[in-house]
């Protein structure tokens, strides 16, 4: 008996996930000159909020980076 391999390409579909039980879109922000991060939120006022008392904090951090956790799903095609 010889070992025998089947190959099918199938065609998938790859979307943001809004499905009801789908996990929440998350908003963070990163600073570029230490790399603190701001706790994730649903809700982008927190991180903002965040930065704004970090650069408070840090007058000379004013660049920052935007981390946005989306969930997505795939699906086979029929």
């Amino acid at each position: 008996m010889s070992a025998r391999s089947v190959i099918r390409h199938e065609t998938w579909t790859l979307e943001p996930d809004h499905e009801p039980d789908a996990e929440p879109t998350t908003y963070a922000m990163q600073c570029a000159v230490d790399d603190e991060t701001s706790p994730a939120s649903e809700d982008f006022n927190e991180p903002q909020k965040w930065v704004l008392e970090h650069c408070g904090r840090n007058p000379s951090h004013r660049t920052y980076r935007e981390i946005i956790t989306r969930p997505w799903r795939t699906w086979r095609d029929a």
